[in-house]
C-alpha cells in the first residue's frame, strides 16, 4: 500500500505535539503530506515542530493550548475547520506520568494524572465527536501505555489512568458503527521527556539508566500511528503495543 496516497491532504490534530512522540507523528505525517493542527502548552517549541512539518513537506498551524481546558480541545478542531475545512484525525498524545509509591500521597500529582491523560482525552473528544459525526467519518488515535497492561509499583495511578483511556477507547469503539475508526497505541519505554517528571532523585537516575540503555525513538510510535491511519475503509486498528524488545 502506498502511504503517501493514503495521508496526503488529510487533516490532522495533534496534542503534546511540542516534542516526544507527538512531535514524532506531526513530522511523520508531515512527510507523507498530511495537514497538520498542532497542539500543546510550549508555544515556542511547537513553533519549532511546525517548522519540522513544513520542511518535512506537511502544512501546518499551532494552537497553543493546555488539554485540561475543554475551551482550547474547542479552539484546537476550529483551527482545523477553519484552516483545511474539516478534521480527519485526532490524536490525543499529551499525557503526564509521575512516579511515587502511593504511601506518599501525591495527591495533587495523582489530579495532574487523571486531568491531563483521562480529562485531556475526554474533552478532546467532546470536540471532535460531533465533527466526526457531521462529516460521517472520523478517527480518534489516543496514545496510552503498556502500563496500562502491566501494572508496577511506582506508577499505579498512572496505570489507572491509562486504563481508563483504554476502556474508554473500547467503549467508542464499541458505540462509534461504521463511519468512525478508533485506536489505542501503548507504547512501552520511550525516549521522551517521562523521566524528568520523576520527583524522586533516585527513581529518577534509575529510570534514566533504563531509558539510556532501551528506550524506543518517539519515531517508532509515530510509525505505529500511521499504520493504524493507512488501513483502508472497513479496516479499523483498535490496538496496537509497541515496546523495546529488551522490555520486560
Amino acid at each position: 500500500m502506498d502511504t503517501q496516497d493514503t495521508i496526503t491532504g488529510r487533516v490532522v490534530a495533534v496534542t503534546g505535539a511540542s516534542g516526544g512522540i507527538g512531535a514524532a507523528t506531526a513530522v511523520e505525517l508531515g512527510a507523507r503530506g498530511a495537514h497538520l493542527v498542532l497542539g500543546a502548552r510550549r508555544a515556542d517549541r511547537l513553533e519549532a515542530v511546525a517548522d519540522r512539518v513544513r520542511a518535512a513537506g506537511g502544512t501546518a498551524v499551532t494552537v497553543p493550548m493546555d488539554v485540561r481546558d475543554r475551551a482550547d480541545h474547542t479552539a484546537l478542531v476550529d483551527r482545523a475547520r477553519a484552516e483545511f475545512g474539516r478534521l480527519d484525525v485526532l490524536v490525543a498524545n499529551a499525557g503526564v506520568g509521575r512516579v511515587r509509591p502511593l504511601d506518599e500521597l501525591p495527591v495533587e500529582e495523582w489530579d495532574e494524572m487523571i486531568d491531563v491523560n483521562l480529562r485531556g482525552v475526554l474533552y478532546g473528544l467532546a470536540a471532535a465527536l460531533p465533527v466526526f459525526r457531521a462529516q460521517q467519518a472520523g478517527h480518534l488515535v489516543v496514545v496510552a501505555s503498556t502500563s496500562g497492561l502491566r501494572v508496577v509499583p511506582g506508577q499505579v495511578v498512572y496505570a489507572a489512568t491509562k486504563n481508563a483511556v483504554r476502556t474508554l477507547c473500547e467503549g467508542l469503539r464499541q458505540e462509534a458503527g461504521p463511519a468512525l475508526r478508533v485506536t489505542e497505541v501503548s507504547p512501552g519505554f520511550v525516549a521522551t521527556d517521562f523521566v524528568e517528571g520523576i520527583g524522586d532523585e533516585r527513581l529518577r537516575a534509575d529510570y534514566r539508566a533504563q531509558r539510556d540503555e532501551i528506550a524506543l525513538d518517539p519515531a517508532a510510535i509515530a510509525r505505529a500511528v500511521v499504520f493504524a491511519l493507512e488501513q483502508p475503509a472497513g479496516v479499523d486498528v483498535n490496538q496496537v503495543v509497541v515496546r523495546p524488545t529488551a522490555q520486560g
